[in-house]
């Protein structure tokens, strides 16, 4: 594809390329004239549909076709649905990364796994610093998320100032770190900001979110409540508070520590590289130092929370884990909520580990990173945007916040929920949805990046649903006649060895309509197919009201 002209007018235009109606796979392009800055490049997970895939990522047309106009990535925190894509969308659009400490650890360590390191530029950002982009000049601002050195930003551009929130709660006693920064946000507010793009995912619940802090007293009630078992905690890996909370809870009881899940394992790392969690002398130990402790003296945390089917809970919880099974006396508590969709993943864990005599608690044991309405609304007041671009999160979320903004005193007309691939431009006087950008899902399948699409996604579900059969014939090459076959394969169909009278009578089908093809002169080999497909799946389908996939394959012989 030709490069897009530029646009003769000067407005700033807010394109997003992912992560609206969805949870997941954030990344937004800010683009005035001749300069492109793009806020985090996310991943989300595959639906139930999406039989064998690995992860989505964001399709990035839009930012290839104008790569010379593309600055920088600029990160707001290190979640993966934040920067999981990068790896990928970096080989495509190699330009350097500026993000937060323990941010480009974590991206750092992608990077290193995906031999990206050596080409990649990046710069670690601190809070209240500001980097020029060409047209463009961003600030990085303290806020509290449920992972260390969560930063929103502020986006200067010579149209206007617009804040975008990141994922944030307002947290006065974070377990890491300073507060969120108001004072900064309160200043940008009297100066004027155009637009404000503020964390929808919690809108809908009424209150404050509670602080991290408020975990910490849980765990001590339920390490006293159940000091005498072995103690899992499930959490999410990347939850780098709460984990230490976890360790502050086992310290104070005298228990050992071991972390288990490669991601686990791995953001910890970087976070005590970067001085971003404390851990005691001698609590931490290795999964093989276990055994010299007993049951009531270890606390395990690991990953798993959501259900996953090979993450280390659930491999436990089904006796496939090498060295660690759960059973009666161990107690699990689940330090998370389920991601909307995991519902059933997590309760199958859950009635797995009650199977086994574990003690399960899933309740009261997490709160969340995101903002309720009265954070919301404190926001909006102290930044009071012109504008509002509700973001992060489903339809039913942005729509919620649109409430939230427009019961602030923002005029209707004044808010916009985008769809991905919407060009909103902005200016003092105006805003107006300008066009559309391509946009879509790229789908990763092991070592393959958007070689699996809805062609071969459709296959897959048609095998699912119904499986397969294989038709083999062999044909004279010079008389055209049938020399072997027609033999049926099945998979996922039937049961073979059940079923002979079955596959029989559709052999004999394929066969006499073949034989009548043959009869006729036809050796054309895709009327043969055609032939042989429709014979058998009129058959199948008279039988068995099923429609397996049928598959012919002729061979020729001389």
């Amino acid at each position: 594809m030709k490069k897009k002209e530029n646009n003769s007018s000067s407005g700033l235009k807010v394109i997003p390329l992912g992560g609206l109606e969805q949870i997941g796979m954030n990344i937004t392009a800010f683009e005035y004239e001749d300069s492109i800055v793009v806020v985090d490049c996310g991943l989300s997970f595959p639906a139930d549909d999406m039989l064998g895939i690995d992860l989505v990522i964001p399709d990035v047309t839009y930012l290839k076709d104008n790569l010379d106009r593309v600055k920088g990535f600029v990160i707001t925190h290190g979640h993966e649905d934040h920067i999981g894509a990068l790896p990928y969308v970096l080989r495509d659009i190699n330009v350097p990364i500026y993000a937060t400490r323990l941010t480009m650890g974590i991206i750092e360590n992608k990077l290193r796994e995906h031999n990206l390191m050596k080409g990649t530029k990046r710069k670690v950002v601190k809070f209240g610093q500001s980097i020029n982009l060409g047209k463009f000049r961003v600030e990085f601002i303290r806020t509290n998320h449920s992972i260390v050195d969560a930063a929103a930003l502020a986006i200067y551009s010579p149209a206007g100032v617009v804040v975008h929130t990141g994922d944030f709660k307002v947290d006065y006693t974070p377990v890491f770190g300073d507060a969120i920064d108001l004072q900064r946000f309160a200043e940008l507010g009297k100066k004027g900001v155009l637009a404000l793009m503020c964390d929808s995912t919690n809108a809908e619940r009424p209150g404050f979110t509670p602080s991290e802090k408020t975990v910490g007293k849980t765990f001590d009630s339920l390490f006293e409540e159940h000091k005498n078992t072995r103690i899992f905690v499930a959490t999410f890996a990347s939850n780098v508070d709460r984990v230490q909370q976890i360790i502050n809870t086992a310290y104070k009881f005298g228990k050992k520590v071991c972390v288990e899940g490669r991601s686990m394992v791995s953001i910890i790392e970087t976070a005590r590289n970067l001085e971003c969690i404390k851990i005691p002398d001698n609590t931490l130990i290795d999964i093989d130092q276990l055994k010299n402790y007993p049951d009531e003296q270890q606390v395990i945390i690991t990953t798993g929370s959501q259900g996953e089917s090979m993450a280390a809970l659930s491999r436990m919880a089904s006796s496939m884990h090498r060295k660690i099974t759960i059973g009666a006396g161990d107690t699990v508590i689940f330090s998370s909520n389920p991601i909307p969709g995991n519902e059933k993943s997590v309760t199958k864990v859950i009635n797995e580990l009650l199977r086994k005599g574990a003690d399960v608690i899933f309740q009261d044991a997490h709160v969340s990173g995101h903002a309720c309405q009265e954070e919301i609304k404190l926001i909006y007041t102290l930044v009071q945007p012109r504008y509002a671009i509700p973001v992060h999160g489903e339809y039913k979320h942005l729509k919620a916040q649109a409430k939230i903004a427009q019961s602030l005193g923002i005029d209707k007309e004044n808010i916009f929920i985008l769809s991905s691939g919407d060009v909103l431009e902005l200016d003092e006087n105006s805003a107006r949805l300008t066009g559309k950008v391509p946009t879509g899902a790229i789908l990763v399948d092991g070592l393959g990046v958007g070689d699996v699409g809805n062609v071969v996604l459709r296959d897959r579900q048609h095998l699912a649903e119904d499986g397969i059969m294989i038709v083999v014939m062999s044909l004279d090459k010079y008389s055209g006649q049938l020399v072997a076959g027609p033999d049926i394969v099945s998979r996922g169909f039937v049961y073979v060895k059940e079923s002979d009278e079955l596959i029989e009578e559709a052999r004999q089908t394929v066969d006499e309509a073949l034989q009548k093809c043959l009869d006729r002169g036809i050796t054309d080999w895709g009327k043969l197919k055609n032939t042989t497909k429709d014979a058998l799946s009129d058959y199948v389908w008279k039988k068995t009201k099923r429609r397996p996939m049928i598959l012919p394959i002729i061979m020729e012989i001389t």
